[in-house]
């Protein structure tokens, strides 16, 4: 039987983080065994009273204590009015939701691909990476329209420290590197051509990451997606997230990228080379 019920969910702190986004440290007041079992790139679901749910994705997973933190960008009621929520507001909680990314990166070499707010479901994966002391094993290609639209500004700094890490913007200032993610693949590949994809960000540039991956000889397998849909119910019920026969909400929201091709029918999908990240 689905329970639908959120739990209670308390509002630490928040500070801006990106253009039109924030960074939140929420606590869950009962957490449950499944909360402490998170795996990067699942999502839950967050309400507010007399307002709405929506999902986000885990920026850090829960603790023992259930605080955790998450990436908000402004983008409609909801968003707006958590904004607006003073410290030690109750909110509501659901979750966790869907399949996150394979954590196989013990003995393979995996190239982190991010738009935008696409970074915050791909965190998880980095500091994960760096606590079992496998940092190398990653490199990081991170893209924004300009600085401003940059999210995560603490944790880059941090991993920019820690591994291989290129930042790119639509709108360089001198010194800094101008472009699309997909702009340095070919110096990406040539200096250590990686064993599989992770790729969380706007549409096309996933699909396009993913085709210019597969041109270079990784397989269709060894790439994996992040889709964003409109989960509004996230028990696989409503409908509103499907995918050929595949409800995004609980299959992903990640995908293995033939998985992905399999549902469209082997439609060869879009990729577009102009695009705006979020």
């Amino acid at each position: 039987m689905i329970d639908s019920t959120p739990r209670r969910l308390l509002l630490l702190a928040h500070y801006a983080d990106g253009e039109d986004a924030r960074h939140f440290s929420l606590r869950i007041e009962q957490p449950l065994a499944a909360d402490n079992n998170v795996v990067p790139g699942q999502f839950f679901m967050l309400s507010l009273p007399g307002i709405g749910e929506s999902p986000f994705t885990y920026l850090t997973p829960p603790d023992a204590e259930g605080r955790f933190n998450a990436l908000v960008r402004r983008t409609g009621k909801l968003t707006g009015a958590l904004f607006e929520q003073p410290t030690g507001a109750i909110l509501g909680y659901r979750g966790p939701f869907g399949r996150g990314w394979p954590l196989f990166f013990c003995s393979s070499r995996i190239l982190l691909v991010a738009g935008g707010c696409g970074l915050a479901p791909l965190a998880g994966v980095i500091d994960e990476a760096y606590r079992h002391k496998l940092p190398a094993q990653l490199r990081v290609v991170y893209g924004a329209r300009h600085s401003e639209a940059q999210v995560l500004g603490r944790e880059r700094a941090r991993w920019r420290q820690q591994l291989p890490f290129i930042e790119t913007l639509d709108h360089a200032r001198p010194g800094q590197r101008q472009g699309t993610p997909l702009a340095y693949f070919d110096e990406v590949f040539a200096e250590q051509a990686p064993d599989a994809l992770l790729c969380c960000g706007p549409e096309p540039l996933m699909l396009a990451s993913a085709e210019a991956c597969l041109q270079r000889g990784l397989s269709a397998n060894k790439i994996w997606i992040s889709l964003e849909r409109r989960m509004h119910c996230a028990d696989g019920l409503c409908g509103h997230c499907y995918l050929g026969t595949s409800y995004v909400c609980q299959e992903g929201p990640t995908y293995r990228y033939d998985r992905y091709l399999a549902l469209l029918g082997d439609r060869p999908p879009s990729a577009e080379t102009h695009y705006r990240f979020c």
